[in-house]
């Protein structure tokens, strides 16, 4: 307070002291003044306006220091200071009338009645320019404040006078609170008990409010212009050609020095902006420094992400490409794949180096974990490809090894049909493991998943050989005919059975129907598993025996027990049943219905063959005929030349007899035969004729013999319609048959007589 010591800052803060000597009880606040160097100008203004709204909102009133000559001054009369704290007061607090006492100091020659009119009209345009809210749009001034102006000569000049006015304006204050009083209308009055807690939650609501955080002339200025420079600098770069080219090649594809480009551009436009505002605050320059850098990063930042997918998708490329490559080659899959994937992920790393800008931190290992995943994503596919591809290639090798050779199995049928068949499955399915486990080792397949493999592989192989058994079980009809007839018209050296009279044709029927039962039994059930079973007895027991028929006659008479009137088979799991009991005993009434034929067809053969055997006629028709032709006996022995001419016609129709083949033409049919004879038999006795003459001239020859042969044939075909080689079974048979009958030849079986007929056949027409 020592002029002689200097000017500076009387009062630090707000403080409070109750007034000497005013009645009633009044306090008093003495606040920092405005504007003072000590705060600066950024320390700065903040406080000032928190503590003069601290003042309106507490105090009845308020005495406002105001030198003479700043009166129509802007800012030395504390014109915007009052603008805030008019406009937030409305805003933060009810409505109550507070004295604003303003104390010109230091008065001039200018009279009072000049500086009070001209005070009162600029506290008017503050009020009516305050943004308000709705409830107070149109609230006088009056309504808050009420303004008095008071003046006070300088202390320095006028010591006395400034003394008796100060003491003039002390008693101002005696009774204040009464009705005219300056102390106001005195609303929402708080009593002394709650006037600590009141002023604290006051300046709670003051702190908290940002309105009041207004920056000082010189940082708004700074605050508008470095705004302006950033965006022009930005609007530069957004429109920049070099940036432009260079976003339109990432776009297209990888750019090399990426980071080393897009740096460049951006330090030259940083570089204007820090040289055009290097004058100005510096905080502020800083901070919209950092928001340029932001704003053009946010600009950039597409780009770069960009120019990371596309180094992403080449890096993944070539780790396709190379992975393909080195297991064409062989390489072991798991040992491929890492080094592929080290090399990618290294060239990966390599390009994100060069396309990193020195000021952003971008972090790309998101699309490096990204690049990471897909690569093993590729692995896992390509590795399912592969594994699932060499599983179908042992799965095909399997059906190719077991498949026809278990059907060769089942064609040969037999007791070891089935142990045959375990052996065979065993053999190729070890050898198929073998290599498939030599195959998957490049794969390092953990324990669990290669053990599944290795069993889906021996299922796959059970299941080819379950799905042929299946098939031929379909079969059984043709299977059981096969046999039989196999063993039926063979013998036990498997040449061509020839019915001569002396076989045994029930033995061998039940030989071949056992045969045709073992066949049977081993399609009825699945056998892979080596568990015994009674199949072959029952069925045995109760189709060869003839048990089905009796089973039949003792179902209708109300009898039970027949092994063969159930779905399933005793001791073998349904799933393995190929052929059911009751399916069983239909196909034996299918294959013996169509086999009885063959069988019939024996027994005729071997009657045929009896019947043509015996040339002699019997005993009564020998006797009958010697005593008879007695008489012309005795007359060819009294005349030996009709016993020469007959000698000669014996001879002449045994040459006829072997020349025309009379055997070989009936084999065709009786009506056949007798035309094939009556169109060849004078021209084979010219062929006799011209013999004997040609032999009786010493010179014979044989080729008009063989021209007329040839042509008696061709007249013959001409006349008689071929016999085609595709008769049925039966009518060869038929045909045999009657062959046998009137030519007297040994019988064979329908297969040979069919063999016969066409070779006789391929004969005549070569």
């Amino acid at each position: 307070m020592d002029a002689f010591k200097g000017r500076s800052q009387t009062t630090k803060g707000i403080w409070i002291a109750k007034a000497v000597g005013i009645e009633p009880f009044t306090v008093v606040m003495d606040l920092e003044g405005t504007d003072g160097r000590e705060r600066g100008e950024v320390d700065d203004t903040t406080f000032e306006k928190q503590s003069a709204l601290f003042a309106l909102a507490v105090a009845d009133v308020v005495i406002i220091n105001m030198w003479c000559h700043d009166i129509g001054r802007e800012q030395a009369s504390n014109k915007p200071l009052l603008k805030i704290v008019f406009q937030v007061m409305m805003r933060l607090f009810s409505p109550r009338k507070t004295t604003l006492l303003f104390v010109i100091r230091d008065k001039t020659k200018t009279p009072f009645e000049y500086l009070e009119p001209i005070l009162r009209e600029d506290i008017q345009k503050i009020w009516d320019t305050v943004s308000k809210p709705p409830a107070h749009m149109d609230t006088p001034l009056s309504e808050f404040f009420n303004v008095e102006v008071t003046a006070l000569s300088s202390f320095e000049e006028r010591e006395e006078q400034f003394k008796e006015q100060v003491a003039q304006l002390r008693q101002r204050f005696f009774n204040s609170i009464y009705p005219g009083g300056i102390a106001g209308d005195r609303r929402a009055v708080v009593p002394a008990s709650g006037f600590s807690f009141s002023t604290r939650q006051i300046w709670k609501v003051i702190k908290e409010n940002k309105d009041l955080d207004l920056p000082a002339h010189k940082v708004m200025v700074a605050t508008v212009r470095c705004e302006e420079i950033a965006n022009e600098k930005f609007s530069l770069l957004a429109s920049d050609e070099d940036w432009l080219a260079l976003e339109q090649a990432v776009h297209a594809g990888p750019v090399q020095g990426f980071g080393r480009k897009l740096s460049s551009i951006l330090d030259a436009y940083l570089s204007e902006y820090d040289m055009e505002a290097v004058y100005f605050e510096e905080g502020v320059r800083n901070a919209k420094r950092l928001l340029l850098k932001s704003k053009t990063l946010q600009l950039v930042h597409p780009a770069y992400i960009t120019l990371l997918g596309h180094l992403r998708s080449s890096a993944l490329t070539n780790f396709k490409i190379q992975l393909e490559q080195k297991l064409s080659r062989g390489e072991g899959f798991v040992a491929s794949v890492n080094s592929c994937m080290q090399s990618s992920m290294l060239e990966f790393d390599k390009h994100c180096s060069d396309a990193v800008i020195k000021h952003a931190d971008w972090d790309a290992s998101k699309i490096r974990e990204k690049l990471q995943r897909d690569m093993q994503a590729h692995a896992s596919s390509v590795r399912a490809e592969k594994l699932s591809q060499l599983i179908a290639k042992f799965e095909k090798q399997l059906s190719a090894r077991l498949g026809e050779p278990v059907e060769s199995l089942f064609d040969t049928g037999g007791k070891d049909t089935w142990a045959s068949i375990r052996r065979l499955l065993r053999r190729e399915t070890d050898a198929a493991v073998s290599g498939f486990s030599t195959a998957a080792a490049g794969f390092e397949l953990d324990q669990e998943g290669f053990g599944k493999m290795v069993q889906n592989l021996r299922d796959y192989a059970r299941s080819v050989v379950v799905k042929e058994a299946r098939e031929q079980s379909g079969k059984a009809v043709i299977h059981m005919k096969d046999k039989f007839i196999m063993v039926f018209n063979h013998d036990n050296d498997s040449l061509p059975r020839v019915w001569t009279g002396k076989e045994d044709i029930k033995a061998i029927t039940h030989e071949a129907r056992s045969a045709a039962v073992s066949i049977l039994s081993v399609l009825a059930a699945v056998r892979l598993d080596e568990k015994p079973d009674k199949i072959e007895n029952v069925l045995s027991s109760m189709l060869i025996d003839g048990s089905v028929a009796i089973s039949s006659r003792s179902r209708g008479a109300g009898i039970i027990g027949d092994p063969l009137a159930s779905s399933t088979w005793e001791g073998v799991p349904p799933e393995n049943t190929l052929i059911s009991p009751v399916q069983c005993k239909s196909i034996w009434r299918t294959f013996t219905a169509e086999t009885e034929y063959v069988v019939t067809q024996a027994i005729s053969a071997r009657e045929a063959y009896k019947r043509s055997n015996n040339w002699l006629p019997p005993a009564w028709a020998i006797m009958a005929m010697v005593v008879l032709g007695f008489n012309e006996f005795m007359f060819l022995l009294r005349n030996p030349l009709y016993m020469l001419a007959l000698f000669v016609i014996y001879l002449f129709g045994r040459a006829i007899w072997e020349q025309m083949d009379i055997p070989g033409e009936f084999r065709n049919g009786t009506l056949a035969g007798l035309i094939s004879v009556a169109s060849r038999f004078f021209p084979t006795v010219m062929i006799l004729l011209r013999q004997l003459a040609a032999k009786a001239q010493g010179h014979p020859d044989h080729e008009p013999a063989t021209h007329t042969q040839t042509l008696a044939s061709q007249s013959f075909r001409s006349q008689t319609p071929t016999r085609t080689t595709t008769s049925s079974s039966t009518m060869d048979s038929s045909v045999s048959s009657n062959d046998s009958s009137e030519t007297g030849g040994e019988y064979s079986s329908p297969q040979l007589t069919r063999r016969r007929v066409t070779n006789v056949e391929h004969e005549e027409f070569s």
